[in-house]
């Protein structure tokens, strides 16, 4: 599909899933050879909703031991946010003196992964590595590391391939820009 509607906007085709796919591959084959000698198991912490089928696709290339959990953030209290991640919903077992590799949709302005680096932190962690989808170098104000990115976009309000539009568009194997 060349153009979707999701709620009152149009979206039009912008990155093709093949040319998506390529780029998780080169991706994946960084990681591979950064840690298949590590001799350690790393566990790959993927951020719900957005990364859900980006760390699909990213497993499908990754040749070396390791776990894999899903993570959703928690920032509120009540019915508001209080703009400061508080933990970390989804890890069971402690993390303490492991290698963590965060996988994120996109990282646009910092936020979420600051907040998430802190928390790892705190677990006493042995080391944190960042890995995303889509990095908004424009946009990016946070002073973690991001160690992995499969594509830099500029300030594009972007759909598909697990983002969303108001809970809408996640399916969409393609990305899609607003109109």
């Amino acid at each position: 599909m060349d153009r979707i509607k999701l709620h009152d906007r149009y979206f039009n085709l912008f990155i093709p899933n093949e040319k998506i796919e390529a780029a998780i591959r080169q991706t994946a084959m960084r990681i591979n050879s950064d840690y298949s000698e590590s001799g350690s198991v790393p566990v790959f912490l993927s951020v719900l909703n957005g990364s859900f089928m980006f760390t699909a696709s990213l497993m499908k290339y990754i040749t070396f031991p390791c776990e894999l959990s899903f993570v959703k953030l928690s920032s509120y209290c009540g019915t508001s946010s209080t703009g400061q991640v508080k933990q970390l919903i989804g890890v069971s077992d402690s993390l303490k003196g492991r290698r963590v590799i965060i996988v994120e949709d996109i990282v646009d302005s910092g936020k979420t992964i600051t907040d998430m680096y802190a928390l790892l932190q705190a677990q006493e962690v042995e080391d944190i590595k960042v890995c995303t989808l889509f990095l908004k170098p424009a946009a990016y104000k946070g002073s973690v590391r991001i160690d992995y990115h499969a594509m830099e976009i500029g300030n594009e309000f972007i759909v598909g391939f697990g983002l969303d539009y108001d809970q809408l568009g996640r399916q969409y194997p393609d990305i899609y820009i607003v109109e």
